[in-house]
C-alpha cells in the first residue's frame, strides 16, 4: 500500500511540473499575434512591423515572469518548509490555472504583464516538487526520481508548443484555456492523491535569510578553481536566450510561418534537445574525453547561432536545429567538471548557484535579445538585419568559449 501511494505521489509531482511546462510552452507560438491584438497601435501596421515592435513587448513579459520567479522560487520554498508540501503545490496549480484563464480574457497589454507577474509566483512551484521528491526518496532513489523530473521538463518543451500550436487553429485564446484546464485538472487530481510528504516535526519556520533570491551564488567565491567555467557556464546560457527569446517573431518575419508552424518546429527543438541531453552527451565524452567534448559542442553552439541568422528559407531552420542542438554536450559537461571540483557535502551549494546563474540568463536575455531584433527589423536601422539576435548570441557563445578554454588550460 505504501509503495502504491508513494508511486502515485511521483506521477503527480512528475505530471504536475509536466504540466507546468506545458503549459508555458503551448502560448509560446501564440504570444505575438496575442500582443497585437490587444495593441491598437499595431494593428494598424504591416505583419512585419508589428512583429518587430510585439517582440520587444514579448521580451518584457518574458522578462517579467523571469524575474518575478527569481525572487518567489524561495519564498514557496520556505512556505513549503513551513506548513507542508501539499497546501503550496496545490494553490500554485490553482493560481496557474486562474492565471491562464487570465490570460485569455485580458483586454489589454498591461494585463498580459499583471498576468506573467502571477505566473512567475505561482510558475515557481517547482522548487517545492524539487523538495517533495526529496522527502519521498530514499537516498539510493533520489538520482533517478529528480531524472524524472528533468524528463518532464524536457517532454514538456515538446507537447507544449506542439499542443499551442494545434490549438491555436480554433482562436489564439484557445492554448490559454488548454492549459488552464491542465492546471486545474491536475488540481484536482493532487487532492485526491497526493499525501503530504512533509511530516509535522520535520516542519521549521520560516528564516528570513532563506528569502534572499540568489543567496547561494555567494558561495561561488569559495571555490576559485572553477569560476572561469562558471563565467564559461553563464555566456553560454545566455547566449542559448538568443533562440527562446526570437525564435517564434523571427521565424513568423523571416518565413511567414503560421502559428501552427512555429509549434511543430519548437516541438522539434525540444525532440533534438531530449535526444542530445538524454543519449548523446555521455557517449561523446566517453569518446573524445570532457574536454574536447566541451570544445566541440561550442564549435556546434556558435555554428548553429550563425546559420540560423542566415538562413533564409524556413527548412533552414530545422536543418541548422540539428548543429545547433548538437552543442548542448558543452553545458552539461562544464557543469560536471565543476561538480568534480567540489566536496560532495557542498554539491547542493554549488547546483544552487548554477541555478540562480541561470535565473539571471532567464532575467537579462529576452530584454536584450528581443530588443535588438526589434531594432534591426525597425526602419530606425541603417540595415534590415533579421538575424542580429542570432549573431549576438554566437558572440557571447564564443566569450563563453574563451573563458572554458583559458580555465580548461589553467585549471583542469
Amino acid at each position: 500500500m505504501a509503495f502504491k501511494r508513494k508511486t502515485a505521489s511521483i506521477i503527480f509531482i512528475f505530471i504536475t511540473v509536466l504540466v507546468d511546462i506545458i503549459g508555458i510552452g503551448i502560448i509560446i507560438p501564440v504570444i505575438p499575434d496575442l500582443i497585437i491584438s490587444l495593441d491598437p497601435s499595431l494593428i494598424k501596421l504591416t505583419d512585419e512591423e508589428a512583429l518587430s515592435k510585439a517582440s520587444e513587448i514579448g521580451g518584457w513579459l518574458m522578462f517579467a515572469f523571469a524575474f518575478v520567479q527569481f525572487f518567489f522560487a524561495p519564498v514557496l520554498g520556505e512556505l513549503s518548509d513551513r506548513f507542508g508540501r501539499k497546501p503550496v503545490l496545490i494553490m500554485a496549480l490553482f493560481g496557474l490555472g486562474l492565471d491562464y484563464i487570465f490570460h485569455a480574457m485580458a483586454p489589454t497589454v498591461f494585463w498580459l504583464f499583471v498576468g506573467r507577474v502571477i505566473a512567475g509566483f505561482f510558475g515557481a512551484s517547482y522548487t517545492v516538487a524539487y523538495s517533495y521528491i526529496a522527502d519521498i526518496s530514499k537516498p539510493e532513489e533520489k538520482a533517478k526520481n529528480f531524472g524524472m523530473i528533468g524528463a518532464a521538463f524536457g517532454l514538456g518543451f515538446i507537447i507544449g508548443p506542439v499542443v499551442g500550436g494545434v490549438a491555436a487553429q480554433w482562436g489564439i485564446y484557445v492554448p490559454f484555456y488548454v492549459a488552464a484546464g491542465l492546471s486545474l485538472l491536475n488540481m484536482v487530481y493532487g487532492l485526491a492523491v497526493l499525501p503530504e510528504s512533509l511530516k509535522k516535526e520535520n516542519r521549521r519556520k520560516i528564516e528570513i535569510k532563506n528569502l534572499v533570491p540568489g543567496g547561494a551564488l555567494f558561495a561561488l567565491r569559495k571555490y576559485p578553481q572553477i569560476l572561469g567555467l562558471v563565467a564559461a557556464y553563464f555566456f553560454i546560457y545566455l547566449a542559448g536566450k538568443s533562440v527562446e527569446s526570437i525564435w517564434t517573431y523571427y521565424t513568423m518575419f523571416r518565413f511567414e510561418w503560421s502559428v501552427t508552424q512555429v509549434g511543430y518546429s519548437l516541438g522539434v527543438v525540444g525532440i533534438l534537445v531530449t535526444i542530445v541531453q538524454g543519449g548523446l552527451i555521455g557517449r561523446t565524452v566517453k569518446f573524445f574525453g570532457q574536454k574536447k567534448t566541451i570544445l566541440i559542442g561550442y564549435i556546434f553552439w556558435v555554428s548553429g547561432l550563425i546559420l540560423f541568422g542566415l538562413a533564409n528559407q524556413g527548412w533552414m531552420m530545422y536543418a541548422f536545429t540539428v548543429v545547433y542542438t548538437m552543442g548542448g554536450v558543452a553545458g552539461p559537461t562544464i557543469q560536471s567538471l565543476m561538480s568534480n571540483e567540489v566536496a560532495d557535502d557542498e554539491q547542493g551549494e554549488l547546483q544552487g548557484a548554477l541555478t540562480s546563474l541561470v535565473s539571471i540568463t532567464t532575467i537579462l536575455g529576452p530584454p536584450l535579445f528581443t530588443f535588438i531584433f526589434s531594432y534591426f527589423t525597425s526602419d530606425a536601422s541603417p540595415i534590415s538585419l533579421p538575424g542580429a539576435s542570432f549573431f549576438l548570441g554566437a558572440s557571447l557563445a564564443l566569450v563563453s568559449m574563451i573563458f572554458a578554454t583559458k580555465s580548461l588550460l589553467k585549471h583542469h
